[in-house]
């Protein structure tokens, strides 16, 4: 199955670099073995792929429940329905995860809200220190 059976765009892929840095996660460098450039773009184009063909079938499941939005458990039912039911324990795991890594982003604030400034004397601190930047460059 390809992109253009899904409507697909050529152009999608996953960032070279954050990929790279999953692969040297698995295969440090003191281990000795090395991950090509071309097995890199292969293993993109593969993720891609995967992507692409659990999305659809989460959608299809979406759709048969009448659902306008594709939830977590349509990712599990794909993911059974494709025949990958031995992922679900560490998709929920990560999962779990990403939610809590989420409540601490939400409890970190605002710092415009914890600085106890106002919109002006943290406009006035901009200008000042603008200001004190030109000047060093100068």
């Amino acid at each position: 199955m390809s992109d253009h059976e899904y409507g697909g765009n050529d152009d999608l892929s996953l960032p070279k670099a954050t990929v790279q840095k999953i692969v040297s996660e698995i295969l440090p460098a003191s281990s000795g073995v090395s991950f090509s450039k071309e097995a890199r773009d292969l293993l993109i184009e593969c993720c891609v792929e995967f992507i692409t063909l659990v999305s659809s079938e989460a959608n299809e499941i979406s759709e048969k429940e009448a659902k306008k939005t594709i939830a977590c458990d349509h990712i599990t039912k794909a993911l059974e329905t494709l025949g990958f039911g031995d992922y679900i324990p560490a998709v929920l795991e990560a999962a779990a995860q990403h939610k809590e890594t989420q409540k601490v982003r939400e409890k970190r604030g605002n710092k415009f809200e914890e600085s106890g400034m106002t919109l002006e004397e943290l406009e006035l601190l901009q200008r000042q220190q603008f200001e004190a930047a030109r000047e060093r460059h100068a």
